[in-house]
């Protein structure tokens, strides 16, 4: 299925009000990077690859307006402008790889403009954009192969075309597995407190014509010990060098349940969602929100408001959880530090090679 959760537009970025979801598909219009850094926090767009492509519109947001030709200027701008938009969420490390490579333009042309560089910052933040489309059609046709005829798939959360510029991650891979012909079935799991499952998974799966069914998210071991789900996809918001990988909360439970009866154990996610940088989970910095969010759910309360809430937003699954890492450059198994390195590691000129820019 393909929806374009996020675009620019006319000199200002629009994307899908996912709180809206399923029952209104409406749009927001964010013509200044305040509106959107309340998008992100309010998680009107969310998923870490659509993150990082509203982070880098966000640039753009703050400095269509800049007034002048001071570069000095302009650039300590551009720092603010990207500090700024940092602070909207903590864990989904694409949205701070695509404030760095906004950042790099500037260092990768000492001598232009400021004009030059508004127009080089747009093509870079078009560039990211595309880069999301291409890379999760090569994410679903390397993980696709996962998927045997007449599996039966649990998901959590929402991986999908939401998550994402148009495609998704996870359920990225079960379009491409359905355009390849294969039947399977999936279970999405609700996704307390905020229902990303039930609002979101569930309207994308359907609209893609994929049988789908919703369960809570305390059903999943009764599944499994059932005998009814035969492989678990999840996306991811931030994976470690040693492939620790942290993802919505919840998901450390089905990948410790998919490890007691014996179901493999899927991330899918981009090169931008890797953070090399940190040795392991343990680094990984974890969100926690609003208490609102557990206390009710629409307005309804629904539990004591005096009663105390714990509601980090994302947990961490160990490497040894996870069977494999779907990724565009191919799949990755274990041992992780040591394939994850090898895959994303620059390439070099073969020995012996001439440099045919000098011929």
């Amino acid at each position: 299925m393909s929806i374009q959760t996020i675009s620019w537009s006319s000199g200002h970025v629009k994307l899908i009000d996912q709180t809206l979801l399923p029952h209104r598909l409406q749009y927001i219009h964010c013509r200044d990077v305040k509106t959107l850094w309340r998008a992100i926090r309010r998680l009107s767009v969310r998923g870490a690859p659509a993150l990082g492509v509203a982070a880098a519109f966000g640039v753009l947001l703050g400095i269509k307006t800049f007034p002048g030709r001071d570069r000095k200027r302009f650039i300590k701008h551009v720092e603010k402008t990207s500090d700024y938009i940092a602070t909207s969420r903590p864990t989904a490390v694409n949205l701070f790889n695509a404030l760095a490579r906004m950042k790099q333009v500037i260092q990768r042309h000492p001598e232009a403009s400021v004009a030059q560089l508004k127009s080089l910052l747009k093509k870079e933040a078009l560039a990211i954009y595309e880069e999301d489309r291409r890379v999760c059609r090569r994410m679903g046709d390397f993980g696709a192969r996962l998927i045997k005829n007449g599996a039966s798939i649990l998901t959590v959360c929402n991986a999908g075309a939401l998550a994402t510029v148009d495609y998704g991650t996870a359920l990225g891979v079960m379009y491409t597995a359905k355009k390849q012909g294969k039947k399977f079935q999936v279970y999405a799991c609700e996704t307390r407190p905020l229902l990303q499952g039930a609002r979101l998974t569930s309207w994308e799966l359907l609209r893609a014509k994929i049988d789908t069914t919703l369960i809570c998210d305390n059903m999943a071991a009764t599944l499994m010990k059932q005998g009814r789900i035969d492989a678990v996809f999840t996306g991811a918001d931030r994976i470690a060098a040693n492939g620790d990988t942290a993802n919505k909360i919840g998901t450390y439970m089905l990948a410790v349940l998919a490890r007691h009866h014996k179901i493999p154990f899927y991330i899918v996610a981009p090169r931008s969602t890797f953070d090399l940088a940190i040795e392991n989970g343990r680094q990984i910095p974890i969100e926690e929100r609003s208490k609102e969010e557990v206390l009710g759910f629409g307005g309804q309360l629904t539990a004591p408001r005096q009663v105390k809430v714990y509601n980090p937003a994302f947990d961490v699954t160990d490497n040894a959880l996870i069977t494999a890492i779907v990724t565009e450059k191919g799949i990755i198994r274990p041992p992780f530090r040591e394939n994850i390195k090898k895959t994303f590691r620059p390439k070099t000129k073969q020995a012996g090679s001439r440099d045919r820019s000098r011929m």
